[in-house]
């Protein structure tokens, strides 16, 4: 199939790889090639085509190293109990022992690693990644940058081998959007660009081009301008025995671009601690221009309580909520064995969110960005994972006010629209300086994710963390009416009429969840500022 591609991939393992492992890698690669042996194309061969490519994808990510293949669940399974059986908890199968080393200065090219996914070149890869409207499934992808960025963080802490869990996901942004998945080749590439005394901040970005990868790829091989997304991950080592922080490898920075990176990532920590207290909502009340827009929003719901018709565009947040329950099987746990891996609750999480957008805009959502998340609560394998969904937040982008935005208020909505606030994005740097499908009129989609983990033993549920995705809904996805039509106020009012998507709090905690949601759209527009200047 495509072992080959997989084996030589840097996110696959870190030793080499064990006999056992070639015969099972050999059985995958053999069952598939029967399958493929009838030559027929990729639309027509069977069901099981796609349930052997699955299966192989998740075996190459659990097994796919020496190491890793001794930790088999049953394996890890059986040692846990013994343990128990002893008095004595473990949270590691295989990193159980410190293995002590000096603490050294090293490089970001010490940590570089990638990942090529070759989607222009293998159409069967393509098919694994491709979502329902041809785009890449974002969700797939997000499983491969968190492997990558637990490889990227062994690599800098070698030799010692600690205890190394993500801590959060600070920020995932898509600067760009690819068409057609087919038409390009993917690499996911980075390294650590920041570390304190036991955490290491690792900065990792994808990149597509219509042209092959070289081989051996270097980070001075890559090109910016083919850069689509930026994702900055946060990982915390822990001493296995003593379960404290265990120091790590310091950073050497080379360079002036690193030397920036690397003050950027410093400054940005220091500014997350100082925010936190002083912008919680739970402590601190809003800012008066936030009481006002709470006032309007209050104002607004009271107006749309009364209308005998509602308008089919303004949707009561608590009607965009959808949940999910899932019991957690072994298949996608993390290289300790007893807790899940942290890019398949990142990939669960999205595909909620999804739906979540995409229910409420009748549309194919497009994914913009992943706010800061911190993972709270680990999630153990063969425990439940509640998640809840919910639309908090939307803005309407008109792209040119003139044209678009003073229409709205001749429509049957005008009365609850009135009363909305206005919008904070058009013809921000945030839509005109980066993504080409934001510079079209639509609806900015903010979605957050609550998850909750449940233990067999107890009916309690414990708040393992929140995940906040935005989405952007083009107009023209529900509509023939282009932007080159809108030079004439019909045309405009045509657009306009019943297709800005718009979510509307009726409570205070719900108002509460709107103002949180508004400040992380801020926030990310000046993230985007600061990128493109």
């Amino acid at each position: 199939m495509y072992s080959n591609i997989l084996k030589k991939s840097t996110i696959r393992g870190l030793l080499n790889e064990s006999p056992s492992l070639l015969k099972q890698q050999k059985y995958f690669s053999n069952n598939a090639r029967l399958l493929l042996q009838s030559g027929e194309d990729l639309h027509s061969r069977p069901d099981s085509l796609t349930t052997t490519k699955t299966e192989y994808q998740e075996f190459e990510r659990v097994a796919n190293t020496s190491k890793n293949f001794k930790a088999t669940w049953l394996n890890a399974l059986n040692e846990k109990n013994k343990q128990l059986s002893e008095g004595k908890v473990i949270d590691s199968y295989m990193y159980t022992k410190v293995i002590t080393a000096p603490i050294i200065e090293k490089t970001r090219e010490d940590s570089f690693a990638y990942v090529v996914l070759p989607f222009k070149n293998d159409p069967k890869i393509a098919d694994f990644y491709v979502s329902a409207g041809g785009r890449i499934r974002m969700g797939q992808l997000f499983q491969d940058l968190d492997s990558l960025a637990g490889k990227i963080a062994y690599q800098h802490t070698a030799p010692v081998e600690p205890m190394i869990v993500t801590a959060s996901v600070d920020r995932m942004y898509l600067l760009k959007h690819i068409q057609s998945i087919a038409d390009v080749n993917v690499v996911l590439s980075g390294s650590v660009i920041y570390t304190g005394r036991s955490s290491m901040e690792i900065a990792i970005t994808a990149r597509a081009s219509t042209e092959d990868f070289p081989a051996d790829l270097k980070e001075s091989d890559l090109k910016d301008d083919d850069i689509f997304l930026t994702a900055s991950f946060t990982f915390v080592a822990r001493n296995p025995e003593t379960h404290k922080s265990l120091a790590i490898n310091k950073l050497l920075p080379l360079n002036e671009k690193e030397w920036r990176d690397y003050k950027r990532a410093e400054s940005r920590i220091a500014a997350k601690k100082l925010d936190t207290r002083s912008t919680n909502l739970a402590i601190n009340p809003p800012t008066s221009e936030e009481s006002k827009i709470i006032h309007q929003l209050w104002s607004a719901s009271k107006k749309l309580s009364k209308m005998k018709f509602k308008p089919s565009d303004v949707i009561p947040m608590k009607s965009t909520t959808v949940q999910s329950t899932m019991f957690m099987q072994p298949q996608y746990r993390n290289r300790h064995s007893y807790m899940i891996f942290g890019g398949y609750l990142m990939r669960q999480t999205f595909e909620l969110a999804y739906c979540a957008a995409a229910a409420f805009s009748h549309a194919l959502p497009r994914f913009t960005s992943l706010d800061s998340t911190t993972f709270k609560t680990p999630v153990p394998v063969g425990s439940i994972l509640h998640m809840e969904a919910t639309v908090v937040y939307t803005e309407q982008v008109y792209i040119d006010s003139s044209k678009v935005s003073n229409i709205l208020n001749e429509t049957e909505d005008s009365e609850v629209i009135a009363e909305l606030p206005k919008s904070i994005l058009t013809n921000s740097k945030y839509v005109l300086g980066l993504n080409d499908f934001l510079q079209q009129p639509g609806t900015l989609v903010q979605v957050k994710v609550g998850t909750w983990v449940q233990e067999l033993q107890s009916s309690k549920l414990k708040k393992s963390g929140n995940f906040i995705f935005s989405f952007y809904v083009p107009l023209e996805s529900s509509t023939n009416v282009t932007l080159a039509s809108c030079e004439t106020a019909d045309a405009a009012k045509e657009l306009a009429k019943g297709k800005y998507m718009m979510v509307m709090p009726e409570t205070y905690d719900e108002m509460v969840q709107y103002i949180k949601a508004r400040r992380r759209v801020l926030d990310m527009a000046a993230y985007v500022e600061s990128i493109i200047g």
